[in-house]
């Protein structure tokens, strides 16, 4: 059964997106891209089981300690493959039927924006062959929340896609990326993960990468949600407590298909004594945008509200987020929006914010359409 069911969209998942899907079409069909050769680990008893691919790009979770008494901290990340990952997992083979392809081999601070494409377009790739199930992605924590967010806008597929990493490489005690890993897989193997967007597991949590952030540096639980997790992983198989109300995935507006490059958007996080010649050097470098990380709710210094419409009078819009990490910034609150030609960007924190505006970017060509698609996303 679990085969079938992941075969079919859940009724009772879409009816979870909100009326906002109404204003975002959909988009053409994707193209396919090339791909590396992949191993496909089988047993006698695979017949019927979910079908999922292990997308290796480095990491953490793929890391080594530098040994000889040296700081857990010191490792390099990005040593082990998709094989020996996969092979350090007791029992995983059991979860589901699995096939390991390296796509990149990185430290994940090495991810750009051409990489992110790259991985988005294999992943649908992936998602439109019938013999493929549900996608694992194993990537580097520090940009793991960028990447499961692009997907998340990007891919459309109901299929389960999820992202996992480690705090710990692989030869550290305790290293968190084997459970991470197993429970991935039995989230993605899982028919009730069919339709809840781009998924990230870590911790025994699921997430939504509509919301997920990293917010600690060093320890086990380093990735929570402002609203909380989707749901947790228990005895192996998900739980689920919420549901994702923006649109993702099929219901996203945006196509890969059409997107060569993503344009280049600057991110200033706001502090005391800032000057205008940061803004001004993201104009130069050909920014079609700037994310201003404002403090608290996205208050703008005085001082910096003429420079902001002057920008936005130029063609280099202005989104406000905060530097907070959590809590929305309000359109024409602290902020005249309107008056400056500003875009607010709700809860979206500085990363995802760049994100949702170059891919905005790639459709709108006014601000009033920029702030349509950072309301409905």
């Amino acid at each position: 059964m679990v085969f079938i069911f992941l075969r079919f969209f859940r009724a009772d998942v879409a009816a979870s997106v909100t009326s906002a899907v109404a204003t975002c079409p959909r988009a053409a069909p994707r193209r396919r891209v090339p791909y590396t050769t992949m191993r496909v680990m089988t047993t006698t008893s695979s017949l019927n089981r979910p079908r999922i691919v292990v997308v290796a790009t480095g990491g953490t979770i793929a890391g080594a300690g530098a040994g000889g008494g040296a700081p857990s901290a010191a490792y390099q990340s990005a040593i082990f493959t998709a094989d020996a990952l996969l092979a350090s997992v007791p029992g995983l083979e059991r979860q589901a039927e699995l096939q390991a392809e390296q796509l990149l081999q990185i430290d994940s601070a090495d991810f750009t924006d051409d990489r992110l494409l790259l991985l988005a377009r294999r992943v649908a790739d992936l998602c439109a062959r019938d013999e493929v199930d549900g996608v694992v992605i194993t990537h580097g924590t520090d940009t793991m929340e960028e990447s499961a967010y692009f997907l998340h806008l990007t891919v459309k597929s109901a299929k389960p896609i999820v992202l996992t990493g480690a705090m710990r490489p692989g030869t550290a005690p305790a290293a968190d990326g084997p459970a991470n890993l197993l429970h991935a897989v039995a989230v993605a193997a899982h028919p009730s993960s069919v339709g809840r967007g781009v998924l990230v597991v870590m911790n025994e949590e699921v997430h939504s990468a509509r919301d997920v952030t990293k917010v600690h540096a060093m320890r086990l639980d380093a990735f929570a949600s402002p609203h909380g997790p989707l749901g947790t992983v228990v005895e192996g198989a998900p739980r689920w407590y919420r549901a994702v109300a923006r649109p993702h995935t099929l219901h996203s507006e945006f196509d890969l298909a059409r997107i060569d490059t993503l344009p280049l958007v600057g991110v200033v996080t706001s502090h005391g004594n800032m000057r205008r010649e940061i803004f001004d050097a993201w104009v130069a470098a050909g920014a079609r945008a700037i994310v201003h990380a404002g403090f608290g709710g996205g208050t703008v210094p005085g001082y910096l509200k003429p420079l902001f419409a002057e920008l936005c009078a130029a063609g280099v819009p202005i989104v406000r987020c905060s530097r907070v990490g959590a809590g929305q910034v309000i359109r024409n609150a602290s902020f005249d929006d309107d008056a400056s030609g500003s875009v607010a960007a709700d809860d979206q924190n500085p990363p995802r914010a760049r994100l949702l505006a170059a891919l905005a970017l790639t459709r709108a060509q006014d601000v009033g359409e920029m702030q349509r698609i950072f309301s409905c996303y």
